[in-house]
Protein backbone atom coordinates (compact mmCIF):
# COMPACT_ATOMS: atom_id res chain seq x y z
CA UNK A 1 0.00 0.00 0.00
CA UNK A 2 1.34 3.95 -0.93
CA UNK A 3 0.96 6.43 1.00
CA UNK A 4 -1.67 9.09 0.14
CA UNK A 5 -0.68 12.52 0.89
CA UNK A 6 -3.54 14.40 1.80
CA UNK A 7 -3.88 18.04 1.82
CA UNK A 8 -3.16 18.45 -1.70
CA UNK A 9 -5.71 20.90 -3.53
CA UNK A 10 -7.31 19.40 -6.42
CA UNK A 11 -5.41 19.55 -9.68
CA UNK A 12 -6.10 23.77 -10.68
CA UNK A 13 -6.20 22.46 -14.55
CA UNK A 14 -9.70 20.26 -13.47
CA UNK A 15 -11.09 23.33 -11.12
CA UNK A 16 -10.39 25.50 -14.47
CA UNK A 17 -12.41 23.34 -16.37
CA UNK A 18 -15.54 23.62 -13.60
CA UNK A 19 -15.37 27.45 -13.69
CA UNK A 20 -15.37 27.60 -17.57
CA UNK A 21 -18.50 25.39 -17.74
CA UNK A 22 -20.48 27.68 -14.69
CA UNK A 23 -19.22 31.27 -15.67
CA UNK A 24 -22.59 32.84 -16.10
CA UNK A 25 -23.45 31.07 -12.53
CA UNK A 26 -21.39 32.87 -10.39
CA UNK A 27 -22.98 36.08 -11.51
CA UNK A 28 -26.70 34.90 -10.45
CA UNK A 29 -24.95 33.51 -7.11
CA UNK A 30 -23.07 36.42 -6.42
CA UNK A 31 -22.72 37.57 -2.99
CA UNK A 32 -24.63 33.90 -1.43
CA UNK A 33 -24.17 32.37 1.87
CA UNK A 34 -24.93 28.52 1.32
CA UNK A 35 -25.15 25.86 4.31
CA UNK A 36 -22.83 22.59 3.59
CA UNK A 37 -23.62 18.98 4.87
CA UNK A 38 -21.14 16.83 3.75
CA UNK A 39 -18.63 19.21 2.65
CA UNK A 40 -15.60 16.58 3.51
CA UNK A 41 -16.53 14.12 1.24
CA UNK A 42 -15.78 13.43 -2.68
CA UNK A 43 -18.67 15.51 -3.61
CA UNK A 44 -18.24 18.27 -0.87
CA UNK A 45 -14.85 18.88 -2.06
CA UNK A 46 -15.11 19.48 -5.41
CA UNK A 47 -17.72 21.92 -4.26
CA UNK A 48 -15.76 24.00 -1.70
CA UNK A 49 -12.95 24.12 -4.17
CA UNK A 50 -14.55 25.26 -6.64
CA UNK A 51 -16.50 27.84 -4.84
CA UNK A 52 -13.23 29.44 -3.71
CA UNK A 53 -11.76 29.43 -6.98
CA UNK A 54 -15.00 31.41 -8.22
CA UNK A 55 -14.67 34.34 -5.26
CA UNK A 56 -10.89 34.83 -7.00
CA UNK A 57 -11.38 34.38 -10.89
CA UNK A 58 -14.94 35.92 -10.68
CA UNK A 59 -15.09 37.89 -7.75
CA UNK A 60 -18.21 36.11 -6.87
CA UNK A 61 -18.01 36.73 -3.28
CA UNK A 62 -19.69 33.74 -1.97
CA UNK A 63 -19.30 32.27 1.35
CA UNK A 64 -20.00 28.77 2.95
CA UNK A 65 -20.82 27.29 6.67
CA UNK A 66 -19.53 23.22 6.83
CA UNK A 67 -20.78 20.98 9.05
CA UNK A 68 -18.53 18.54 9.71
CA UNK A 69 -17.93 15.89 12.53
CA UNK A 70 -14.45 16.45 13.26
CA UNK A 71 -13.36 19.84 11.05
CA UNK A 72 -10.29 20.45 13.16
CA UNK A 73 -8.92 17.08 12.13
CA UNK A 74 -10.11 17.64 8.21
CA UNK A 75 -8.63 20.72 8.52
CA UNK A 76 -5.20 19.71 9.84
CA UNK A 77 -5.05 17.43 6.43
CA UNK A 78 -6.27 20.13 4.17
CA UNK A 79 -4.58 23.49 5.42
CA UNK A 80 -5.62 24.66 1.72
CA UNK A 81 -9.28 24.92 3.30
CA UNK A 82 -8.43 25.73 7.01
CA UNK A 83 -6.61 29.01 5.54
CA UNK A 84 -10.18 30.13 3.25
CA UNK A 85 -11.73 33.19 4.74
CA UNK A 86 -14.72 32.41 2.82
CA UNK A 87 -15.45 28.99 4.62
CA UNK A 88 -16.98 28.78 8.23
CA UNK A 89 -16.80 25.51 9.79
CA UNK A 90 -19.48 24.50 12.43
CA UNK A 91 -19.13 20.98 14.26
CA UNK A 92 -22.40 18.66 14.24
CA UNK A 93 -23.33 16.03 11.66
CA UNK A 94 -26.98 15.66 10.35
CA UNK A 95 -27.90 13.49 12.93
CA UNK A 96 -28.03 16.17 15.34
CA UNK A 97 -28.08 19.48 13.51
CA UNK A 98 -31.03 21.57 15.16
CA UNK A 99 -32.99 24.58 13.24
CA UNK A 100 -32.60 26.26 16.43
CA UNK A 101 -28.88 26.14 16.36
CA UNK A 102 -28.84 28.35 12.88
CA UNK A 103 -31.77 30.12 13.32
CA UNK A 104 -29.89 33.65 14.32
CA UNK A 105 -28.21 32.85 10.51
CA UNK A 106 -29.56 33.77 6.92
CA UNK A 107 -28.54 31.12 4.43
CA UNK A 108 -29.41 31.43 0.47
CA UNK A 109 -29.48 28.01 0.41
CA UNK A 110 -28.32 24.76 1.56
CA UNK A 111 -26.44 22.10 -0.81
CA UNK A 112 -27.06 18.06 1.44
CA UNK A 113 -24.36 16.25 0.55
CA UNK A 114 -24.37 14.17 3.36
CA UNK A 115 -25.26 10.34 4.04
CA UNK A 116 -24.34 7.29 5.28
CA UNK A 117 -21.66 5.79 3.20
CA UNK A 118 -20.55 3.27 5.15
CA UNK A 119 -22.05 0.38 3.85
CA UNK A 120 -20.49 -2.46 6.56
CA UNK A 121 -22.55 0.29 9.22
CA UNK A 122 -25.56 0.39 7.30
CA UNK A 123 -26.46 -3.17 7.63
CA UNK A 124 -25.29 -3.61 10.95
CA UNK A 125 -27.65 -0.82 12.23
CA UNK A 126 -30.31 -0.01 9.35
CA UNK A 127 -32.25 2.00 11.85
CA UNK A 128 -29.42 5.09 12.55
CA UNK A 129 -28.25 4.44 8.80
CA UNK A 130 -32.48 5.65 8.05
CA UNK A 131 -32.09 8.29 10.81
CA UNK A 132 -28.57 9.45 8.94
CA UNK A 133 -30.21 9.71 5.57
CA UNK A 134 -34.06 10.54 5.82
CA UNK A 135 -33.90 11.97 9.42
CA UNK A 136 -30.74 14.14 8.29
CA UNK A 137 -32.14 15.24 5.33
CA UNK A 138 -35.50 16.53 7.19
CA UNK A 139 -33.47 18.30 10.01
CA UNK A 140 -31.41 19.49 7.03
CA UNK A 141 -34.16 20.95 5.82
CA UNK A 142 -35.40 22.48 9.11
CA UNK A 143 -32.59 24.32 8.80
CA UNK A 144 -33.14 25.58 5.46
CA UNK A 145 -36.71 27.19 6.60
CA UNK A 146 -35.43 28.45 10.13
CA UNK A 147 -32.68 30.21 8.59
CA UNK A 148 -35.02 31.89 5.33
CA UNK A 149 -33.19 29.71 2.22
CA UNK A 150 -34.91 29.88 -0.77
CA UNK A 151 -32.95 26.75 -2.46
CA UNK A 152 -32.17 23.45 -0.92
CA UNK A 153 -30.28 20.92 -3.46
CA UNK A 154 -30.91 17.25 -2.33
CA UNK A 155 -28.07 14.93 -2.96
CA UNK A 156 -29.87 11.94 -3.64
CA UNK A 157 -29.05 8.47 -5.44
CA UNK A 158 -29.80 6.19 -8.31
CA UNK A 159 -30.17 3.35 -5.57
CA UNK A 160 -34.01 5.08 -5.44
CA UNK A 161 -34.42 3.53 -8.52
CA UNK A 162 -34.14 0.03 -7.27
CA UNK A 163 -32.54 -2.55 -9.52
CA UNK A 164 -32.43 -1.62 -13.26
CA UNK A 165 -34.00 -4.19 -15.53
CA UNK A 166 -30.60 -5.86 -17.55
CA UNK A 167 -33.00 -4.84 -20.78
CA UNK A 168 -33.05 -1.21 -19.82
CA UNK A 169 -30.09 0.24 -21.17
CA UNK A 170 -30.76 3.61 -19.61
CA UNK A 171 -32.68 4.52 -16.23
CA UNK A 172 -34.91 7.66 -16.49
CA UNK A 173 -36.35 9.50 -13.78
CA UNK A 174 -39.77 8.75 -14.41
CA UNK A 175 -38.66 4.26 -13.50
CA UNK A 176 -41.36 3.36 -11.18
CA UNK A 177 -38.72 0.79 -9.51
CA UNK A 178 -37.92 0.91 -5.84
CA UNK A 179 -35.82 -0.68 -3.56
CA UNK A 180 -36.59 -4.24 -2.26
CA UNK A 181 -36.52 -3.07 1.35
CA UNK A 182 -36.78 -6.80 2.28
CA UNK A 183 -33.19 -7.44 1.56
CA UNK A 184 -32.27 -6.60 5.13
CA UNK A 185 -28.51 -7.35 3.99
CA UNK A 186 -28.44 -4.74 1.09
CA UNK A 187 -26.88 -1.91 1.82
CA UNK A 188 -27.73 -0.53 -1.50
CA UNK A 189 -31.83 -1.48 -0.77
CA UNK A 190 -31.91 0.51 2.49
CA UNK A 191 -29.97 3.46 1.56
CA UNK A 192 -31.96 3.36 -1.75
CA UNK A 193 -35.39 3.45 0.28
CA UNK A 194 -33.88 6.09 2.70
CA UNK A 195 -32.93 8.26 0.14
CA UNK A 196 -35.65 8.03 -1.47
CA UNK A 197 -38.28 8.51 1.79
CA UNK A 198 -35.92 11.92 1.83
CA UNK A 199 -36.99 13.02 -1.73
CA UNK A 200 -41.02 12.56 -0.95
CA UNK A 201 -39.73 15.26 2.56
CA UNK A 202 -37.83 17.53 -0.10
CA UNK A 203 -41.19 17.60 -2.23
CA UNK A 204 -43.29 17.67 0.86
CA UNK A 205 -40.90 20.71 2.37
CA UNK A 206 -41.45 22.40 -1.27
CA UNK A 207 -45.22 22.07 -1.16
CA UNK A 208 -45.53 23.82 2.52
CA UNK A 209 -43.00 25.97 2.91
CA UNK A 210 -42.46 27.07 -0.16
CA UNK A 211 -38.87 25.76 -0.51
CA UNK A 212 -37.31 25.02 -4.08
CA UNK A 213 -35.72 22.11 -3.79
CA UNK A 214 -33.92 20.11 -6.42
CA UNK A 215 -33.38 16.63 -6.12
CA UNK A 216 -29.86 15.23 -8.07
CA UNK A 217 -30.13 11.41 -8.53
CA UNK A 218 -26.32 10.53 -8.41
CA UNK A 219 -24.77 7.39 -10.27
CA UNK A 220 -21.21 6.60 -9.96
CA UNK A 221 -17.88 8.77 -10.39
CA UNK A 222 -14.26 8.85 -11.11
CA UNK A 223 -11.68 11.58 -10.06
CA UNK A 224 -8.79 13.04 -8.25
CA UNK A 225 -10.51 12.97 -4.68
CA UNK A 226 -12.67 9.29 -5.13
CA UNK A 227 -11.55 7.05 -1.75
CA UNK A 228 -8.90 4.69 -3.57
CA UNK A 229 -9.14 1.99 -0.89
CA UNK A 230 -12.87 1.46 0.06
CA UNK A 231 -16.10 0.75 -1.78
CA UNK A 232 -15.73 2.13 -5.07
CA UNK A 233 -14.20 -0.35 -7.73
CA UNK A 234 -12.46 2.97 -9.84
CA UNK A 235 -10.53 3.97 -6.89
CA UNK A 236 -9.40 0.50 -6.42
CA UNK A 237 -8.69 -0.27 -9.88
CA UNK A 238 -7.09 2.80 -10.15
CA UNK A 239 -4.86 1.85 -6.25
CA UNK A 240 -3.94 -1.22 -7.56
CA UNK A 241 -2.55 0.39 -10.79
CA UNK A 242 -0.73 2.71 -8.97
CA UNK A 243 0.88 0.63 -7.20
CA UNK A 244 2.11 -1.46 -10.63
CA UNK A 245 -0.07 -4.88 -9.30
CA UNK A 246 -2.65 -6.84 -11.14
CA UNK A 247 -5.82 -5.26 -10.81
CA UNK A 248 -7.78 -8.06 -8.82
CA UNK A 249 -11.61 -8.01 -9.71
CA UNK A 250 -13.41 -9.84 -6.61
CA UNK A 251 -16.31 -10.64 -8.77
CA UNK A 252 -16.87 -11.81 -12.64
CA UNK A 253 -16.69 -8.54 -14.05
CA UNK A 254 -19.66 -8.45 -15.93
CA UNK A 255 -21.67 -5.45 -14.04
CA UNK A 256 -22.18 -2.84 -16.15
CA UNK A 257 -21.57 0.46 -14.76
CA UNK A 258 -20.82 4.72 -16.33
CA UNK A 259 -18.30 7.14 -14.56
CA UNK A 260 -18.96 10.66 -14.89
CA UNK A 261 -15.92 12.76 -13.94
CA UNK A 262 -15.35 14.99 -11.00
CA UNK A 263 -15.81 17.98 -13.13
CA UNK A 264 -18.80 17.45 -14.68
CA UNK A 265 -20.24 16.26 -11.68
CA UNK A 266 -19.65 19.93 -9.97
CA UNK A 267 -20.78 21.32 -12.92
CA UNK A 268 -23.90 19.73 -12.78
CA UNK A 269 -24.18 20.00 -9.24
CA UNK A 270 -24.00 23.88 -9.15
CA UNK A 271 -25.94 24.33 -12.51
CA UNK A 272 -29.40 22.46 -11.03
CA UNK A 273 -28.26 24.47 -7.60
CA UNK A 274 -28.80 27.55 -9.40
CA UNK A 275 -31.30 26.76 -12.38
CA UNK A 276 -32.92 23.10 -11.50
CA UNK A 277 -36.61 23.43 -11.65
CA UNK A 278 -37.97 23.54 -8.21
CA UNK A 279 -39.44 20.50 -6.84
CA UNK A 280 -37.85 18.57 -10.17
CA UNK A 281 -35.57 15.32 -10.23
CA UNK A 282 -32.31 14.68 -11.70
CA UNK A 283 -30.10 12.03 -12.94
CA UNK A 284 -26.45 12.79 -12.60
CA UNK A 285 -24.36 10.60 -14.46
CA UNK A 286 -22.88 9.60 -17.54
CA UNK A 287 -24.66 7.24 -20.09
CA UNK A 288 -21.34 5.57 -21.51
CA UNK A 289 -21.92 1.86 -20.22
CA UNK A 290 -18.71 -0.19 -19.51
CA UNK A 291 -18.39 -3.65 -17.91
CA UNK A 292 -15.93 -3.78 -14.75
CA UNK A 293 -13.83 -5.90 -16.44
CA UNK A 294 -13.79 -3.76 -19.33
CA UNK A 295 -13.16 -0.56 -16.40
CA UNK A 296 -10.16 -2.59 -15.26
CA UNK A 297 -8.88 -3.22 -18.41
CA UNK A 298 -9.33 -0.09 -19.96
CA UNK A 299 -6.94 1.70 -16.21
CA UNK A 300 -4.23 -0.79 -17.01
CA UNK A 301 -3.68 -0.20 -20.52
CA UNK A 302 -3.14 3.39 -19.25
CA UNK A 303 -0.78 2.33 -16.64
CA UNK A 304 1.24 -0.29 -19.00
CA UNK A 305 -0.48 -3.10 -16.94
CA UNK A 306 -0.34 -6.40 -18.64
CA UNK A 307 -2.34 -8.26 -16.13
CA UNK A 308 -6.22 -8.22 -14.53
CA UNK A 309 -7.44 -10.97 -13.05
CA UNK A 310 -11.15 -11.67 -12.15
CA UNK A 311 -11.77 -14.56 -9.50
CA UNK A 312 -15.19 -14.92 -10.23
CA UNK A 313 -17.05 -16.89 -13.17
CA UNK A 314 -20.10 -15.54 -14.61
CA UNK A 315 -22.99 -17.84 -13.62
CA UNK A 316 -24.77 -19.26 -16.91
CA UNK A 317 -27.83 -17.65 -17.90
CA UNK A 318 -27.00 -15.30 -15.06
CA UNK A 319 -27.65 -11.31 -16.82
CA UNK A 320 -25.45 -9.13 -15.46
CA UNK A 321 -26.25 -6.24 -13.13
CA UNK A 322 -26.78 -2.44 -14.54
CA UNK A 323 -26.65 0.70 -13.34
CA UNK A 324 -26.95 3.53 -16.35
CA UNK A 325 -28.86 6.82 -15.95
CA UNK A 326 -30.69 8.23 -18.64
CA UNK A 327 -29.74 12.02 -18.66
CA UNK A 328 -31.84 13.36 -21.29
CA UNK A 329 -33.79 15.38 -19.04
CA UNK A 330 -30.50 17.16 -17.50
CA UNK A 331 -29.22 17.72 -21.44
CA UNK A 332 -32.73 18.61 -22.39
CA UNK A 333 -33.96 20.98 -19.69
CA UNK A 334 -30.64 22.16 -18.38
CA UNK A 335 -28.04 22.47 -21.40
CA UNK A 336 -25.89 20.10 -19.29
CA UNK A 337 -23.56 17.11 -20.89
CA UNK A 338 -20.93 14.83 -20.23
CA UNK A 339 -17.70 16.74 -21.72
CA UNK A 340 -15.32 13.87 -20.85
CA UNK A 341 -15.17 10.66 -21.91
CA UNK A 342 -14.62 7.55 -20.09
CA UNK A 343 -10.74 7.27 -21.70
CA UNK A 344 -10.15 10.81 -20.40
CA UNK A 345 -11.47 10.30 -17.49
CA UNK A 346 -9.05 7.49 -16.80
CA UNK A 347 -6.13 9.85 -18.35
CA UNK A 348 -7.26 13.05 -16.03
CA UNK A 349 -7.64 10.48 -12.98
CA UNK A 350 -4.24 8.98 -13.03
CA UNK A 351 -2.49 12.45 -13.83
CA UNK A 352 -4.08 13.86 -10.67
CA UNK A 353 -3.90 10.45 -8.25
CA UNK A 354 0.13 10.65 -9.17
CA UNK A 355 0.29 13.90 -7.77
CA UNK A 356 -0.44 12.69 -4.34
CA UNK A 357 0.18 9.10 -4.35
CA UNK A 358 3.86 7.76 -3.99
CA UNK A 359 4.67 3.84 -3.90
Amino acid sequence: MGELRLGSPLPVEDVALVLGATEPLWTELRGSHVLVTGGTGFFGRWMLESLLAANVHYNAGLRATVISRDPTAFLKKMPHLAAAGALDWVQGSVATMRPEAFAPRHFDGVIHLATEADSAATVASPERAVDVITGGTRRALDVAVATGARRFLFASSGSVYGRQPSDLALLPETFAGRPDVTRTTDAYAISGEAKRQAEVLCAEYASTHGLQTVIARGFTFAGPGLPLDGKFAFGNFMRDALAGRPIVLTGDGTPVRSYLHAVDLTVWLWTMYARGTAGRAYNVGSEQAVTLRQLAEMIAGEFGLAEVKVLQKPLAGQLPHRFVPSTARAREELGLCETINLSETIRRSAKGWRRVVHY
